[in-house]
């Protein structure tokens, strides 16, 4: 009986596709995924290669956009046919490559969009009232010894003008929820749009400069990296705020370090970095920078949305169904 058993599992195993997991993923969703596939993985994010043994045989990649997939590694999947980026990002994903190939591309779409934008409230809330300063205080057992005069005072947010880089699926509902702080809201991207009556900026430094509170939300191309430098921060102003939680190449780090430094800006807050996880001592030594640790996504809501986006587009892709969120070659 138990030569009868293994043998059946073994084909059972057999009988399940290979997938390669690029980054660590929750227990939850690692048995969800075990159930259906034989699931390679993770890879060591800083020399994806060599892959794991058994990880060439994966015929779909899951992966984050912040992280490489490059002709090489498409390369050494050689029966890949679906990278399916688990957030909404997919800028690490060589795209050129990926449609040469053949290679069918899934992001999560807005999977995610309203917890990313409810945090990103929050960011602007703690950066622009001071919250994370009053913690430390309280926590210091400094309120006794503060005064009045001590205690800086913040414009507030109603009536200040928030404007917002990119207006996607996070930036539409980034303005609604800035609405109801009565908080005036601009933006910029690439061209007007024609469903909103939100005033357009036809420039990053001209949103900047008619902006109280910078939120960061486009999607991260490498025709924008850095796109947030010195000229922006120095139109944002004395009075400005800056919130990142889209991607950190969009803002040039050590320009942001000079302006929270001089008081070029008033303050930052960030939720992704340059070289993220690794965030720099001058970041992390400054005391008008709120800084936490790229978890926008982090809600259960959100977290449960896109795993269905990722469960979906894995069944439909090996029952040869059409998939959800696919993006055109690029």
């Amino acid at each position: 009986m138990h030569g009868r058993t293994a043998t059946t599992a073994r084909k059972v195993i057999a009988m399940k596709p290979d997938i390669l997991v690029a980054m660590p993923i929750s227990s939850v969703l690692r048995a969800r995924l075990d159930e259906r596939y034989v699931v390679h993985g993770p890879l060591d994010r800083q020399r994806p290669l060599p892959l794991p043994a058994g990880a060439e045989r994966a015929r779909a990649l899951v992966t984050l956009g912040s992280l490489r997939t490059d002709a090489a590694v498409i390369a050494a999947l050689p029966q890949l046919g679906l990278i399916s980026c688990y957030g909404t990002g997919y800028e690490g994903v060589d795209r050129a490559e990926a449609g040469r190939r053949g290679i069918g591309l899934t992001h999560a779409g807005d999977a995610n969009a309203t917890a990313v934008a409810e945090f990103a409230m929050g960011l602007v809330a703690a950066a622009g009232r001071n919250i994370v300063r009053g913690d430390r205080v309280v926590r210091a057992g400094l309120w006794a010894s503060l005064s009045i005069e001590r205690v800086p005072q913040t414009p507030g947010l109603a009536g200040q003008r928030l404007g917002i880089y990119g207006l996607g699926a996070i930036g539409r509902k980034i303005a609604q929820r800035a609405a109801a702080f009565e908080m005036t809201v601009g933006y910029h991207g690439r061209a007007a749009h024609a469903d909103t009556d939100l005033p357009w900026f036809p420039s990053l430094e001209a949103l900047a400069a008619w902006s109280d509170v910078l939120v960061v939300a486009a999607r991260a191309a490498a025709g924008n990296r850095h796109a947030v430098d010195g000229g922006v921060l120095a139109a944002l102003g004395a009075d400005g705020i800056l919130v990142n939680i889209a991607r950190g190449v969009l803002v040039d780090e050590d320009a942001l370090c000079t302006a929270l430094e001089q008081g070029t800006i008033l303050s930052a807050a960030l939720d992704v970095y340059e070289n993220e996880p690794n965030v720099s001592e001058r970041l992390r030594r400054l005391d008008n920078a709120v800084l936490t640790p790229h978890m926008a996504a982090l809600s259960r809501g959100a977290q449960a949305a896109q795993q269905r986006v990722l469960l979906d587009n894995l069944d439909a892709f090996f029952a040869g169904r059409p998939l959800r969120s696919m993006m055109p070659p690029g």
